[in-house]
């Protein structure tokens, strides 16, 4: 159908430059997408996408479909177990169901290698009792409701233990054992240490940012070199470089043994102590950054208004300086925070057993147990925390986000 000429004539001209700048901007959306959003997301997936198990066990899982969890499955469900192991054990496929089943359930891995060892006899008329001599796990429902389970596509079997939880035999949502649950424990030690480095990080930066607000661009130009100073040296040799003064027998310890002020040397490495001043040594820089260019941006003509109207000093600063540096110290606090939670390098080398963070448990899982599920699990907690801190600062900002300057 033809539009009408006043039809055409109400719609609004091509624009040659909006095109332009779109063409222009595309390869950079284009770059994200392929180098930034496209891992993010295949990493995200592995958290929930379930796929070893289906395409071995096809004939397990079809027979337990029917299966309503309350009693053993049938006669069937075991004879197709053990088609399907003899299979996969033919095919060189059953490692991967193994482990994917031992990480629902504690064991799993070295059941299925010791039954596919022992198999029944192809034909064998009691498949089901011949199974459970052969191993009593295999009366367990437990074990019958982990195999249904990692069906797939997909599952929460790794979100819910990322929080310490499981399903039990029934499909029901529980509590991993007390011996089992450490993860939320972690996360909360996470918060809690990226809390405190922010509220140092902001005690000491807010006063030098201050001062060097306060002086002439001569002068505080040099100064905020010196602040980055640090990030030409890689953040590994920064870490070492406490590792180095804060040792038994290290720089400080020598001098607090030399001026007499203690009499043996203090504990100061590989404990919470190293983990904050680390991290503060090396965050503190994304603090003063925001909070000095905020402040440079604030007219002096404010200032000197609100002591001609005879306001002591404290009273400006506490009136007018300080409401209108609270960009600078949102913007600082969500840079320091959202870096801190992540942290790997430094606790690893600095922090004890119990100063790790979630980051070291998803590089274990991501590098020795290769549990790329678990890892990505973790990595999901540190999202959506960061994602609840920017919600609750839009909240809380009137749906503003903060800015740099």
């Amino acid at each position: 159908m033809q539009l009408s000429k006043p039809a055409l004539a109400g719609r609004a001209p091509p624009n040659p430059a909006r095109w332009r700048a779109a063409a222009l901007v595309a390869p950079l959306f284009l770059f994200l997408l392929v180098t930034f959003l496209a891992p993010i997301g295949a990493m995200m997936w592995r958290a929930v996408g379930d796929a070893e198990v289906a395409p071995v066990f096809p004939r397990t899982l079809a027979a337990l479909q029917g299966w309503d969890g309350r009693a053993l499955p049938l006669e069937p469900a075991f004879a197709a177990l053990v088609a399907d192991i003899r299979q996969a054990r033919t095919a060189g496929t059953l490692a991967s169901v193994a482990t994917r089943l031992n990480y629902d359930v504690n064991g799993y891995r070295s059941l299925l290698f010791a039954t596919a060892r022992r198999l029944p006899a192809e034909g064998a008329p009691d498949m089901q009792g011949a199974l459970i001599a052969l191993n009593p796990l295999w009366g367990e429902r437990e074990n019958w409701a982990a195999l249904r389970r990692a069906g797939g596509p997909v599952t929460d079997l790794h979100l819910l233990a990322a929080l310490d939880l499981r399903r039990d035999a029934d499909g029901a949502i529980a509590g991993q054992p007390a011996d089992q649950a450490v993860f939320r424990t972690v996360l909360g030690r996470t918060l809690w240490i990226s809390v405190v480095v922010t509220l140092i990080c902001l005690g000491l930066g807010y006063p030098a940012a201050y001062l060097l607000a306060r002086l002439p661009e001569r002068i505080a130009n040099p100064l905020l070199i010196l602040i980055l100073v640090p990030f030409w040296t890689s953040l590994l040799v920064r870490t070492a470089a406490w590792v180095v003064l804060l040792q038994r027998e290290g720089v400080i310890n020598s001098v607090l043994l030399g001026i007499g002020l203690t009499a043996e040397p203090l504990p100061m490495l590989y404990n919470r102590f190293a983990v904050y001043v680390a991290m503060v040594h090396i965050l503190l820089p994304f603090m003063i950054l925001p909070l000095y260019s905020v402040m440079r941006s604030i007219p002096a003509a404010h200032l000197r208004a609100a002591s001609s109207l005879g306001a002591a000093p404290f009273t400006v600063f506490r009136r007018v300086f300080l409401p209108q540096t609270g960009a600078g110290v949102a913007a600082g606090c969500l840079l320091v925070f959202i870096q801190a939670i992540g942290y790997y390098v430094t606790p690893a080398l600095v922090g004890g057993a119990e100063d790790q963070m979630v980051s070291y448990f998803i590089a274990f899982y991501a590098s020795r147990t290769i549990n790329w599920g678990m890892a990505a699990a973790l990595s999901i907690l540190l999202v959506a925390a960061t994602a609840a801190l920017l919600l609750l600062y839009r909240r809380l900002a009137g749906g503003q986000i903060p800015r740099l300057g």
